[in-house]
């Protein structure tokens, strides 16, 4: 089995600052591109951040650019969102894929179960 767990989120105020962490353990052969993407209260979950196996390549939501960074530790199979100058309309459940291949199994993408990120004074 493999599982991925989200930390990291909370109450914040608006400019402040959250670091999202999210571990895929189990039965891990290879671990591909990770990512993170939010889903806001009545609103299509989309693509916040990604980043590739080596970490060379990251792709941005254009309403992060700037203030989120993505990044990863492959030692720990191991995927971090840290996110500067919160505003509210960041708010959302903040949920982990990865894209990965488990002993004896095909490749396949996997996800979290999500952390609340909430931006509000």
């Amino acid at each position: 089995q493999v599982h991925l767990v989200e930390s990291g989120g909370g109450l914040v105020q608006p400019g402040g600052s959250l670091r999202l962490s999210c571990v895929a353990s189990g039965s891990i052969f290879s671990l591909n591109a990770m990512g993170w993407y939010r889903q806001a209260p009545g609103k299509q979950r989309e693509l916040v951040a990604n980043i590739t196996r080596g970490g060379t390549t990251t792709v941005y939501a254009d309403s992060v650019k700037g203030r989120f960074t993505i990044s990863r530790d492959n030692a720990k199979n191991t995927v971090y969102l840290q996110m500067n100058n919160l505003k509210p309309e960041d708010t959302a459940v903040y949920s982990c894929n990865a894209d990965l291949k488990p002993y004896g199994r095909n490749w396949s993408y996997y996800w979290g179960q999500g952390t609340q990120v909430t931006v509000s004074s």
